[in-house]
């Protein structure tokens, strides 16, 4: 299993789930401290690397290790991804624009690029790519989140016409889950909604389910 975004929230929590169910998990992300912490607490055959799914050579490099390592994933979950603070689209500054844009989009691209080969040469494997809520419907003071997560609606499904069989690309929206992102937009709202850990305990033998049948098809994480 390989799993983006791991050092906090639902890639934290399915690192913990999925392992607790018997799989071999490889993941990434930015924070150096929380990599050491997973790995400490996961040992070999997991493992946990520093890699910014925005940027090609770390994708690629990062990507050759766990198919030399672990071969292809069976399942791969694209679920890194940034929000802009919020504010209306005018006054997001052209930076964060970038890279909520360069994550978010960009990042799924490479993944997919330098894993997905090797799945297809396998002849099987499950892409899950985490959309959202706001990838089908719209709020103000988060466009460039919203503009990233419809984005994420079209590549997996067009992505999904182009696979072979016996391989399936699914657009996941995970629903709406107490985390620092949703705390961004929320406030203390945000408290009013399962934590990462109670999502996980649902969500994890669901994806786990998920097969070349569900191909294309936009799912909604069961609450």
């Amino acid at each position: 299993m390989v799993i983006t975004g791991v050092s906090r929230g639902l890639g934290r929590a399915l690192v913990e789930g999925l392992a607790a169910a018997g799989c071999v998990v490889a993941g990434c992300a930015r924070s150096a401290d929380q990599i050491q912490r997973l790995s400490a607490s996961y040992p070999p055959p997991h493992r946990f690397d520093l890699v910014d799914v925005s940027q090609n050579d770390q994708v690629r490099d990062w990507a050759g290790r766990v198919l030399d390592a672990q071969g292809p994933p069976d399942l791969l979950l694209n679920n890194a991804a940034l929000i802009n603070d919020n504010a209306p689209l005018w006054e997001v500054p052209v930076e964060q624009f970038a890279q909520v844009v360069d994550v978010n989009i960009k990042g799924v691209f490479l993944v997919i690029r330098h894993f997905l080969p090797a799945m297809i040469r396998r002849g099987s494997g499950v892409i899950v790519n985490f959309s959202s809520g706001w990838g089908r419907s719209t709020s103000a003071s988060v466009a460039p989140y919203c503009a990233t997560k419809w984005a994420i609606e079209g590549l997996t499904r067009a992505l999904a016409e182009e696979l072979p069989p016996g391989l399936a690309a699914i657009p996941l929206n995970p629903g709406i889950i107490h985390t620092q992102m949703l705390e961004s937009c929320f406030g203390p709202h945000a408290s009013s909604y399962p934590n990462p850990r109670q999502w996980a305990e649902r969500v994890v033998p669901f994806l786990l389910d998920l097969s070349a049948a569900d191909n294309g098809d936009p799912l909604t994480a069961p609450s």
